[in-house]
């Protein structure tokens, strides 16, 4: 029988356990109208731990989409209306969740399918599985879930057991109050007559052994009582502990894991809904043993009896109350974090978020979060416990934000949608270091009342490090230290300190994951661009792979010291690349045309061999943020001879006015996309649609691109013959490469030592801008008009 059939026939504790699987992150309505098939797809083959499954799990959210779509369709008449409108948004909402971390919906299915199928097989007495999602849930998450079912029994037990005991004691207490009254009455006997005394004596006394007898051995056996209870309490503690560890400091220290990864494009660290549901599940454990333990102390309070007990309740009170502050401190975490290079005056955002929910009644008393800003000194000794006098490197604007709940998610979290840095201020730097290498934190701190203010705690978490840029021009190198923090970090380090040189395979799988997630392409590096970026990186020549496999680069190689022969760093080369390729050369990329990652002696090696006018792409090596075609010609000093020729690189300026497939349209001599692709058959989807006729008498000019060496004067359509000019068919602007600068680029002169800006240089620019604009047309432009 199919679980989802069995699980609706569910009752009682398992039948509300079902139904709080359900939410937002995944509609309890989709289960329902999309069982038979949920059911009957294979979560089981994909592995959760690989990113490489991502995309089988992506071909079933799709399909998974399509089946809510499909059914959405076939709704009809009134009710279907409705159901039609509810499961079309569904649809939408599953999208958005998970279309950036799919495998986060696989382990969401399998952990409902896995938990109704439990809850199916206790309800039914059965231990067969059903469904075979026994098997189908990873080896670690069974573990989980049957330790916390291994708690609730346990939990279960000792509050049984307590109800016996007390159940006992007040039994105990009644018999002690006879006791008394008998004794009462014996004392009474003196003032009867002797007879009579002697009468009722015997049988007092007789009652009074019986009773005092029974409380003796009821004693030992409520002390027996509290030793076992206050043992079994001991047992269940030592499990919470490690499931508490597991979670905490496995769970969500991979989950911060990823969370930084993302932060240099690696895959989303995924959702907190599991981890919540796990953390409110063991603030649920905890808080019934915590009650638990403080009615046994409330027993012994009321019912003294010589022992160890006292010692024992003491000890498990201070062990809960250390799991619960644990708990409650490691699970205030950053869920969104501020951005890692952050620009002063410019607004940023972040989110906090208590994983325990409304569980502990945190919510009940809505805390208050503020928000500072810390230097990488200040962290060391915040970590060390160390009285850092409330200091802090700066000044955020909005930086206090009261935490919210929301009853529909059970989520606790405080939004800050408009938080900016007013000011910083700097340590003093030593050696080599630039402002773009310092590092600080935002520190987030609060106070939580536990359980009606019974417990209270100061609750505090470190953002991702982030470097402070007061102008834009220092983000690439800000950008250079995030990247190697976020991938080289190790967990648990001291405030920030991460290697000064790692293996090139290390550094490889860092850019590479940058590169594709900020070109947002699924066509990262391949072998020979790495290749080739270690030859640029190490100035040797080899183009074996295995060469450079233990080989290490520094921190200063990296991004400190300039390549030979540049005035640039590897990491400023690359970033250049990068940045050019996502604003311009996206499309191209993605369909393979550019080979980019070639030197001049490659590529010229690798067109000698093709037919004349063949040609490829590839980044420059002289200039930041540069790509040049090569091509192969015939040489026009030597007849019957060819070389190789190279056209000065187009930088982001140039595409700005022309766009790379329009620039080889215009060329005519390029004909073929190495090795031998028709030009047109690559880049004609990306031409610019012709110019529409003149409108009202004027007539549109067009910007067209020529190399003179390789266009004549006066074309002549009608000829059948192919040449090497331009076939604009009539008069146009020209562009010429690297005539449009009028202005001096901006650089960092114009910062001062401390990264902010110097008022003389930016002044001596204004002025200079003004003078410019004071000129006569003629001579700004410097010739003719084109």
């Amino acid at each position: 029988m199919a679980v989802w059939i069995q699980a609706q026939q569910l009752q009682g504790d398992a039948l509300h356990q079902m139904q709080s699987l359900y939410g937002q992150h995944f509609p309890i309505e989709v289960r329902h109208y999309l069982s038979q098939w949920i059911e009957g797809q294979l979560w089981d083959v994909i592995d959760l731990e690989n990113p490489q499954e991502e995309f089988k799990a992506k071909r079933l959210l799709d399909s998974l989409i399509q089946e809510l779509q499909n059914k959405a369709e076939h709704q009809v008449g009134e009710d279907g209306f409705l159901l039609k409108i509810k499961l079309g948004h569904y649809a939408s909402q599953l999208k958005s969740t998970y279309d950036r971390c799919p495998l986060e919906l696989v382990r969401c299915i399998k952990h409902i399918l896995y938990t109704e199928q439990r809850l199916v097989r206790e309800a039914t007495n059965s231990s067969s599985p059903v469904g075979g999602m026994m098997d189908s849930m990873s080896q670690k998450y069974q573990q989980i879930n049957q330790a916390f079912e291994e708690l609730r029994l346990m939990t279960q037990d000792t509050e049984n057991e307590l109800r016996k005991l007390q159940h006992n004691q007040e039994y105990f207490i009644i018999q002690y109050q006879e006791s008394l009254r008998i004794q009462a009455q014996l004392t009474s006997l003196s003032t009867l007559p002797p007879a009579d005394r002697q009468l009722r004596e015997p049988a007092l006394l007789s009652k009074r052994a019986t009773v005092e007898a029974w409380l003796t051995r009821e004693a030992n056996t409520l002390q027996k009582y509290r030793l076992d209870l206050a043992e079994k309490h001991q047992k269940t503690l030592q499990l919470l502990r490690k499931q508490q560890t597991i979670i905490l400091d496995d769970e969500l220290i991979q989950w911060k894991r990823r969370q930084q990864l993302a932060g240099n494009g690696g895959p989303p660290e995924g959702g907190l809904d599991i981890l919540q549901s796990w953390c409110e599940k063991l603030a649920e454990t905890i808080w019934q043993n915590r009650q638990q333990i403080r009615r046994a102390e409330h027993l012994r309070q009321q019912l003294p009896i010589p022992g160890p007990i006292e010692e024992l309740l003491n000890e498990l009170n201070s062990t809960i109350t250390d799991i619960i502050s644990a708990l409650v401190t490691s699970t205030f975490i950053i869920e969104k974090q501020p951005p890692q290079v952050l620009k002063t005056q410019t607004k940023f955002a972040a989110t906090v978020r208590l994983l325990v929910g409304g569980k502990l009644n945190v919510h009940m008393n809505p805390p208050q979060v503020k928000a500072t800003i810390i230097s990488e000194q200040q962290a060391k000794a915040l970590l060390k416990n160390e009285n850092t006098r409330n200091d802090s490197s700066g000044e955020i604007l909005n930086n206090n934000c009261v935490m919210e709940y929301h009853q529909t998610t059970g989520t606790l979290s405080a939004h800050f949608r408009n938080m900016s840095l007013k000011r910083i201020k700097r340590s003093d730097r030593r050696g080599a270091e630039s402002v773009t290498e310092e590092k600080f934190t935002i520190l987030f701190e609060s106070q939580f009342s536990v359980g009606g203010n019974e417990l209270v705690f100061q609750v505090k978490t470190l953002s991702l490090p982030v470097v402070v840029i007061v102008h834009g021009s220092q983000d690439n190198n800000a950008t250079a230290t995030v990247l190697w923090d976020n991938a080289f970090a190790e967990p648990g380090r001291v405030p920030f300190l991460v290697p000064d040189k790692v293996l090139w395979p290390q550094l490889c799988d860092a850019i590479n994951m940058k590169y594709k997630a900020e070109v947002q392409s699924n066509r990262g590096l391949s072998e020979e661009n790495l290749v080739f970026l270690a030859q640029k990186a190490f100035s040797i020549s080899s183009n074996n792979p295995d060469d450079y496999r233990n080989m290490t680069m520094t921190w200063s190689q990296f991004n400190r010291e300039s390549l030979p022969g540049r005035n640039f760093t590897f990491w400023q080369w690359f970033d250049g690349v990068m940045e050019l390729t996502k604003k311009h050369l996206k499309p191209h990329w993605n369909d393979g045309a550019i080979l980019g990652f070639v030197n001049k002696q490659q590529a010229q090696d690798m067109l000698m061999s093709k037919p004349n006018g063949t040609f490829l792409l590839r980044f420059s090596d002289s200039e930041i943020g540069g790509i040049t075609i090569a091509w192969v010609a015939e040489n026009p000093n030597k007849a019957g001879e060819r070389m190789v020729w190279n056209l000065m690189p187009y930088t982001t300026k140039d595409f700005s006015i022309r766009s790379l497939a329009d620039r080889i349209s215009d060329l005519n001599h390029l004909l073929f996309l190495y090795p031998d692709r028709p030009k047109d058959e690559v880049f004609s989807k990306y031409y610019t649609p012709p110019l529409s006729k003149a409108v009202d008498g004027y007539v549109k000019p067009q910007i067209k691109q020529v190399v003179p060496e390789f266009a004549t004067a006066n074309p002549d359509p009608a000829s059948g013959n192919q040449t090497y000019m331009d076939h604009g068919a009539s008069p146009a602007p020209v562009s010429h490469p690297h005539t449009y600068g009028i202005y001096p680029p901006m650089s960092d002169s114009m910062l001062d030592t401390d990264g902010d800006f110097d008022l003389d240089d930016t002044m001596d620019v204004a002025r200079h801008v003004e003078e410019l604009l004071r000129r006569p047309v003629e001579s700004q432009w410097g010739g003719p008009q084109s």
